[in-house]
């Protein structure tokens, strides 16, 4: 099978929820490996939409901003439910995505970006998800960030927690950090991270 002969035949989708989230149940085939269309499939998908998060990154500290907030999905699981995380959000129709990213930074963690910069597209759980999150990383002075944040009409109760980066490493290795999105950013800083702070630091030599 070729990329020309992939093909979809939905026959049936409908919603079957709307909430906080949507729900939508297809019915379809879809084509085989091997020749021809498959046989009729049911899947339900969550449907969320295209998000962003950002990583911000002090080049002069070597330390990454974090925030850490309540979570349900760990909580449902039997899991502790607070999670560290990085700075994230939905991204509305026409709106750009940096200007989301700052505007996240703003409620999440009281803290200004500078150098934003786009690492890499990716979706969350394609087996039943339609999210597509586009990650960032930014710079950021990270002596401006603390405290607690977010906005109250929505439940958010964040708090800002600043590491080195020596220490998201670390936290990554013993399972403190478990959370897929920042797991997936802090590895694309791991790759980048020289580059970055040459880049940053060399437009900004005295700092």
């Amino acid at each position: 099978m070729t990329d020309q002969e992939r093909k979809v035949e939905v026959i049936e989708k409908r919603t079957a929820y709307q909430g906080y989230y949507r729900v939508d149940v297809y019915r379809l085939r879809h084509s085989l490996y091997g020749g021809g269309m498959g046989a009729e499939i049911r899947r339900e998908v969550l449907e969320r939409g295209h998000a962003i998060l950002v990583l911000p990154y002090d080049p002069v500290c070597d330390e990454v901003v974090l925030i850490e907030q309540f979570r349900i999905g760990p909580y449902a699981r039997g899991d502790d439910g607070w999670c560290l995380e990085v700075v994230a959000g939905i991204v509305e129709d026409g709106e750009d995505l940096k200007d989301v990213v700052r505007r996240e930074a703003r409620e999440e963690a009281g803290i200004e970006l500078t150098d934003i910069t786009h690492a890499l597209d990716c979706y969350t759980s394609p087996g039943a998800v339609t999210e597509q999150i586009s990650v960032y990383c930014a710079r950021v002075d990270a002596s401006t960030a603390s405290g607690i944040h977010g906005v109250a009409e929505e439940g958010e109760d964040i708090k800002v927690v600043v590491k080195s980066f020596d220490e998201v490493m670390a936290a990554m290795e013993t399972g403190a950090i478990n959370a897929g999105p920042v797991i997936v950013a802090a590895q694309w800083l791991a790759l980048h991270r020289e580059e970055l702070r040459r880049r940053w630091l060399a437009a900004d030599p005295v700092g």
